[in-house]
């Protein structure tokens, strides 16, 4: 899912860069500007690590974590014309599965609660196609979450960081359509039926979004 946003991304900008323009009819974003931006986002965790027992003698399984597709929010406020604020709003939903030989067991259901926090820093923000690069902090919450097939899963929240890559490209007037990757750091404990077993996971996601964004 996360390569079809990204060719979408690719291809719309393509047709924008082609596309002839006799004058400027967009809007740049400057000092003080805020772009609201709603993403469909594709969460996708590379989550593969092994599970051990209390003791850390290995159990022969690994957690596997799966990825959702949801829609989120970006609120990017500009310090500078060059230098901007992002804030990302969303939660997503995700299996989490014990895996090892010929077991295939899901274990846990779980929503998360990914704020992502990054500074960006624009080298082209007079261009049509604005890229950005930009760095920051996530927290992860687990919440509302689902034990299955007689398993009680814990995960501990907290901190990651995130590097992240994209662009915003304008469209007419305040609109733009805006391609965005992130791939964000982030390790949690889970401890399973009590601490009868356990594993150190590091979901360490590949955030992927494309979306429609105004400023104001």
């Amino acid at each position: 899912m996360h390569k079809t946003l990204a060719l979408a991304g690719l291809v719309g900008l393509a047709s924008l860069v082609a596309a002839p323009v006799s004058a400027q009819d967009w809007q740049v974003a400057r000092k003080g500007d805020w772009i609201v931006t709603g993403r469909i986002t594709d969460v996708a965790s590379s989550a593969d690590d092994a599970i051990t027992t209390a003791a850390g003698a290995a159990t022969g399984l690994n957690v596997d974590v799966g990825n959702d597709v949801m829609p989120t929010l970006g609120f990017t406020y500009f310090l500078t014309d060059n230098i901007s604020v992002e804030a990302i709003l969303g939660a997503t939903h995700h299996e989490i599965r014990a895996q090892g030989g010929t077991t295939d067991v899901p274990v846990h259901e779980t929503w998360v609660l990914p704020p992502v926090v990054t500074v960006q820093y624009r080298p082209a923000p007079e261009a049509r196609v604005s890229p950005y690069v930009g760095a920051g902090l996530n927290y992860m919450v687990f919440f509302s979450g689902k034990d299955r097939n007689g398993f009680d899963v814990n995960l501990d929240d907290g901190f990651g960081y995130a590097l992240q890559a994209g662009a915003d490209i304008a469209v007419s007037g305040p609109w733009t359509v805006n391609v965005d990757v992130k791939k964000v750091w982030f390790n949690t404990d889970a401890t399973i039926n009590g601490g009868a077993l356990n594993s150190d996971v590091n979901l360490d996601p590949w955030v992927v979004s494309l979306g429609i964004g105004r400023k104001f």
